[in-house]
């Protein structure tokens, strides 16, 4: 864990927020300008203002549609995180558990979404359950690595001193192992949670009539760039909402800057 100089800690937000705003903004411009400059047809790029006036034009559907992929997104996070954290605590406890299932949890991150999503969607119909199981499976890995990592990460003084003070299995895991895994638990939510909007989407592209991921299917057939940006710009507005979010839950949980990870 690295240590924060005194000068570091005190630096405003803003100083943080302008320089990625600016050059955002900066890009924006750069891309109309090309747009505008080159005629380039609205059907192979069209320009920010004219996804901005789509946006507009679609603010009510699309939000709609966004709510549904953030609702997919939000419980597949849940289910996979839950398990995840589980599966840790297990792997923590007992290695021979470990041994056993880690290689099977390498085995089903390397499994490509897109290739799974179809059978999900023909096991478990035009349903939630296939959007939420995807995001689920895309959440589990990165809070599996991260939580058995913190979990682990207690020194060997401190494990040492609660043996002396005769302290229970369950007093070491939750006065002294949740502590000091909350760091890298909470930046694997903050993967997760990104990745949990992707998985929603990619999950939308093979069997749904409605998300975010449905609209950008249903565009591109029809050749409707601009709505087809439209819906990647509402997808990644909702991904960083989300990641956010644990930003805020992770300050709240979490009392000594130095460990939480946008302080670092």
């Amino acid at each position: 864990m690295t240590t924060e100089s005194p000068m570091r800690k005190g630096r405003p937000k803003w100083r943080t927020v302008i320089p990625a705003a600016l050059l955002f903004f900066a890009a924006l411009v750069v891309w109309e300008v090309i747009v505008r400059a080159f005629e380039v047809p609205a059907y192979i790029l069209p320009s920010p203002t004219e996804i901005l006036t789509e946006l507009i034009a679609e603010g009510r559907s699309l939000t709609t549609d966004l709510g549904w992929t953030m609702l997919e997104a939000v419980l597949g996070f849940l289910a996979g995180s839950s398990a995840a954290f589980l599966a840790a605590v297990i792997f923590v406890h007992v290695p021979i558990v470990e041994r056993a299932a880690f290689p099977w949890a390498i085995v089903l991150q390397t499994v490509p979404i897109v290739a799974i999503a179809p059978l999900l969607t023909i096991w478990f119909g035009f349903t939630l359950v296939p959007k939420v199981v995807i995001a689920a499976i895309i959440c589990f890995f990165p809070v599996l690595v991260n939580t058995t990592r913190g979990l682990r990460s207690v020194s060997g003084e401190a494990l040492e001193l609660m043996s002396v003070l005769s302290a229970r299995r369950s007093s070491i895991f939750w006065r002294l192992r949740i502590p000091s895994s909350l760091p890298y638990v909470f930046a694997g939510l903050r993967v997760a949670a990104t990745l949990s909007v992707i998985g929603a989407i990619v999950a939308e592209f093979t069997g749904s009539d409605r998300g975010i991921g449905y609209v950008i299917v249903q565009a591109a057939y029809r050749i409707d760039t601009r709505l087809m940006f439209a819906g990647i710009a509402l997808s990644s507005l909702g991904g960083i909402l989300f990641f956010n979010i644990i930003g805020w839950l992770e300050k709240a949980a979490i009392r000594w800057p130095d460990a939480r990870m946008e302080d670092q």
